[in-house]
């Protein structure tokens, strides 16, 4: 017995805040352009991130994130995958929370699609340029 499947595809997306792009000019989130490195989770735009090159990000740089108590944290590097010092991934660890790091283009589709499962997920996305 063959049966019809009924499938409805929606464009609608379930989180508040969607990365519609990332190119060397700008990070769209939403409708709106992002010319510098921004933090955000799938409800709030938690600002600009400091220019701060990524060998020297340390646990203190993420207070704000971590108050938003994700289960996981997304760094997007720019345009490459660049690996912060091993210490930030262990205070993450001790946390219970996860870290994961990537070039800023896959750290946004894997935000996109983490927050439309309605996982607890916040980001940091460098714009694209040496954050080394």
């Amino acid at each position: 017995m063959v049966r019809d499947a009924l499938l409805k595809f929606t464009r609608e997306l379930s989180a508040k805040l969607v990365i519609r792009s990332v190119s060397e000019t700008a990070i769209r989130v939403n409708d709106d352009d992002h010319a510098a490195s921004i933090a955000l989770t799938p409800e709030e735009m938690l600002g600009q991130w400091p220019d701060k090159p990524i060998n020297d990000l340390a646990e203190d740089d993420f207070e704000a994130i971590l108050e938003t108590a994700p289960e996981i944290v997304l760094l997007g590097t720019g345009a490459t995958n660049i690996f912060p010092p091993r210490e930030l991934t262990f205070a993450f660890a001790r946390r219970g929370i996860g870290f994961e790091v990537m070039d800023t283009a896959a750290a946004a589709r894997t935000f996109n699609v983490l927050a439309n499962e309605g996982r607890k997920v916040a980001t940091v996305l460098y714009i694209f340029k040496d954050s080394s």
